[in-house]
């Protein structure tokens, strides 16, 4: 079976043996090193992957999928600092794509750096409006989705999207970072960077209908004697 295919399907240990029968023949394939990194990073087997991202760096100097996968396993660490790093490495190629500034922009975030996280979301969004969308399928660099702070994060994301104009995504994003419990969210209203938006209907309606969580009843007091 294709390996690609087994890669969409998520059954990574059998897409990595397929992948590793490949570089028998043709080890210095830098395409095929980086995903069969993805795949044991799937897995979770980090030392392994980065391995292969580093002999994919080592037979293409030009190569930006590398070091931005290594980005990806600095920043699954907790170490943004080195991951960072390793984002501006694969910008410093001249040919990343959206991913990597969105990685980029994640880094900054997590390390509560968010004004250069927007600037960097602006770069990926400028290269795809959709780049922060879910998506499936095999490829041969890895965009990351956590971060420790989720909520303020989304709502850098909100900001990202507002000050292009994409009212849906900002909302969004906006009501993801309020029902995670970020405080200040109706800043919004006030944000120069929500103007082209704030009128909208849809985020209008995450800033002024009621959370579900809000609504609760409180529990009840234990009784006194």
């Amino acid at each position: 079976m294709n390996a690609d295919i087994l890669m969409a399907r998520k059954e990574y240990e059998a897409a990595a043996k397929v992948y590793q029968t490949i570089l028998i023949d043709d080890p210095r394939n830098v395409k095929i090193l980086n995903t069969v990194g993805i795949a044991f990073q799937q897995m979770g087997d980090v030392a392994t992957a980065a391995r292969y991202y580093k002999l994919a760096l080592r037979y293409d100097k030009n190569d930006f999928s590398a070091p931005n996968n290594l980005g990806t396993i600095e920043s699954g660490q907790h170490r943004y600092g080195k991951a960072i790093k390793y984002y501006k490495q694969s910008i410093s190629k001249g040919n990343a794509v959206a991913t990597v500034y969105a990685n980029l922009g994640y880094a900054y975030c997590s390390n509560k750096e968010y004004v250069k996280g927007m600037e960097a979301f602006g770069q990926a969004l400028k290269l795809d409006p959709t780049v922060f969308d879910p998506k499936n399928g095999a490829g041969t660099i890895v965009q990351e989705r956590s971060s420790p702070d989720p909520a303020g994060l989304h709502y850098a994301l909100a900001k990202s999207y507002a000050k292009v104009g994409d009212a849906e995504r900002a909302a969004r994003y906006l009501k993801q970072a309020r029902d995670e419990g970020y405080k200040l969210y109706r800043n919004a209203e006030k944000d120069p960077d929500f103007a082209k938006v704030i009128k909208d209907r849809r985020v209008q309606e995450v800033l002024h209908v009621q959370p579900a969580y809000a609504a609760e009843p409180a529990p009840p007091k234990p009784a006194t004697n």
